[in-house]
């Protein structure tokens, strides 16, 4: 699926569709129950119960699994976000041990690009963000690497070095964001099981020829919260669990109140 397309559904479709989803494959197997050959079995349901068990333990197990390597990745990214606006504030400190015309511009250019990437997690266009901020991180290295030539030295090492943060900082954001997703194969794997279980409960429920909606709906709504908790953590810049970005906007704030000092 185009990455930016998954990114814009609502949540509360992917809710919605998951519900459908565990649903159908509950009838299914109720369907399976009610008209299959072994219904004349009559310790056949009995028989199911241990299977629907293994099924539902091993469906917990891989949820466990998957929501433990989300939520790593969850905490990595908002460790991504301090780093970086760690990184940027060091380098727009450091700019003062440049030369006067070096200074205004890179600190110019520091603050343009705070701004870029708040409006990147705001909604703005991902690709033109990221293309923007390479544009910046070119800019900064010409400006910065012209004052090292200028004026070799300490103060010019430091400021190398603290440019050099701020673009690797770039890096790590945009893999954790973009690259660092649960894995499509897990993926496959947790719907197939949920799809088996369901199909499991279900059969179990047609052997007794009720649907048993009273049970089954708030089983399935139960489950499918839950997935759908797993797939937001999944989305870093959408839905109802996204990233704070409170130090890059405390950063931006900082900035702004000195240009108002000067």
């Amino acid at each position: 699926m185009n990455l930016e397309l998954f990114e814009s559904i609502p949540i509360a479709f992917f809710y919605v569709g998951i519900f459908i989803f565990m649903l159908a494959f509950c009838e299914v197997g109720y369907q399976i129950g009610k008209h299959g050959l072994t219904r004349q079995d009559k310790d056949a349901s009995i028989s199911l119960g241990p299977m629907v068990g293994g099924l539902m333990a091993m469906l917990a197990f891989v949820l466990a699994f998957t929501f433990s390597m989300a939520s790593s990745q969850y905490n990595l990214r908002k460790q991504n976000v301090l780093e970086e606006a760690n990184s940027i504030g060091t380098a727009y400190l450091r700019a003062d041990l440049l030369d006067k015309h070096y200074r205004s511009e890179v600190k110019r250019l520091l603050r343009e690009y705070v701004d870029v990437r708040l409006k990147a997690v705001s909604g703005s266009d991902l690709n033109t963000a990221i293309a923007k901020s390479v544009e910046i991180h070119n800019l900064l290295w010409d400006q910065v690497s012209s004052a090292a030539r200028e004026s070799p030295g300490t103060n010019s090492s430091l400021m190398i070095q603290s440019t050099n943060a701020v673009i690797d900082m770039h890096e790590k954001r945009v893999t954790g964001a973009l690259h660092n997703r649960i894995p499509y194969s897990i993926w496959m794997a947790l719907f197939t099981i949920t799809a088996l279980t369901m199909i499991a409960i279900g059969t179990q429920v047609g052997f007794t020829g009720k649907r048993r909606l009273v049970a089954l709906i708030p089983m399935t709504l139960a489950f499918a919260v839950l997935l759908t908790l797993l797939l937001d953590l999944n989305r870093p810049q959408r839905g109802l669990i996204t990233i704070g970005q409170q130090s890059m906007v405390n950063l931006q704030s900082t900035m702004g109140y000195e240009i108002k000092q000067r």
